[in-house]
């Protein structure tokens, strides 16, 4: 297989809440929020990426900031396919190539056929000359540094803004997994409801993000502490300041994290004993902006009994892993088989 440097090979990890790119030499060339901003009309584009992230919640009349894709999969094709091309412009910019770059995109492990030609169709209406499209915890583990082509398990949980993709891996394939629709952002809307249900407060989607980053924790008492948090009052509907403190935070955030266990031991009940014997040794894998979440790791080590470890670089490794898989030429691990290019 020929691969011509005319021709640039990029890995996309698609993501709900953030969109990587990884370039072949370059590492991530494009880190942005999955954010399109445009005019009610839907015709006009005023932004894309973290220019439209900062209008999510402050836009005037006429204007809304549009989050394209939601939990893991196309929910608005046509924006969908803006913000691909303008991110794929941002990774290889005119006038440097002279051909289309083939992009591997990566998906979620239970997306439908449907989806993933939707996810096909808007890539190559962005400008891409050949899509693959590679399951999610593939990906993070080649991105982790995990070998996923020899006789022995390696697990992976990989949560993300919208989705937690748990998978065993051996031999090129994925033995067990579970894709679970509840990811970095269903966090958020727990402290948000936690906010509204204790203290009649109504805060936007950029506050209780900062606030799960800032306090947020399960497991870790030694993480207690308070903050300001302002929003708006429930009653009055007028500007409210309170004191929160990190415990009903903590408690707001275990639902979530109780449902991503909960997941990971029964992908567990179902793996062979030989690579559940594997994982024992090796441990498990935490990849993606949700394993960041302080104690979240040493809940799932207590529930399984095996040892637990974030990846090093968490959020970057589907990107990057999707880009290391093409340059490897594996056709095997894809779910479209790779095409071979004329040389």
């Amino acid at each position: 297989m020929f691969f011509s440097y005319l021709a640039p090979s990029l890995g996309i990890d698609l993501g709900t809440t953030t969109t990587l790119v990884y370039m072949k030499d370059k590492g991530i060339v494009v880190r942005e929020p999955s954010v399109v901003a445009m005019k009610s009309n839907r015709k006009d584009i005023l932004a894309v990426g973290e220019e439209a992230r900062r209008m999510i919640g402050r836009t005037p009349g006429g204007i809304v900031a549009v989050r394209p894709l939601k939990d893991g999969v196309i929910a608005d094709f046509a924006t969908t396919e803006i913000m691909l091309r303008y991110f794929i412009r941002r990774a290889v910019p005119s006038g440097i190539i002279h051909r289309s770059p083939r992009v591997v995109v990566c998906v979620p492990c239970g997306t439908t056929e449907v989806e993933k030609r939707a996810v096909e169709e808007a890539a190559r209406s962005a400008g891409a000359r050949d899509v693959m499209l590679l399951e999610e915890p593939m990906a993070a583990a080649i991105g982790a540094g995990l070998n996923v082509w020899q006789a022995k398990g390696c697990m992976v949980v990989d949560i993300g803004g919208g989705t937690t993709e748990i998978a065993v891996i051996a031999l090129n394939g994925i033995v067990a997994s579970r894709s679970l629709r509840i990811g970095g952002n269903h966090m958020d809307e727990a402290i948000m409801r936690q906010l509204r249900k204790a203290h009649g407060l109504i805060v936007g989607e950029s506050t209780a993000e900062m606030i799960k980053i800032t306090m947020g924790f399960v497991m870790d008492r030694g993480r207690e502490r308070t903050m300001e948090v302002r929003g708006r009052d429930v009653e009055t509907g007028l500007p409210k300041s309170i004191m929160v403190d990190s415990q009903s935070i903590s408690e707001a955030l275990m639902e979530p994290a109780q449902a991503i266990v909960d997941a990971v031991k029964s992908v567990l009940e179902r793996t062979p004993p030989e690579l559940a014997a594997d994982i024992i040794n090796e441990g498990i894998v935490m990849t993606g902006g949700g394993s960041l979440l302080h104690g979240l790791n040493r809940m799932i080590a207590r529930a399984t009994g095996m040892p637990v470890r974030r990846a090093e670089h968490p959020i970057d490794v589907v990107a990057i892993g999707a880009g290391l898989a093409l340059e490897m030429r594996e056709p095997r691990i894809f779910e479209r088989e790779l095409s071979a290019e004329p040389g």
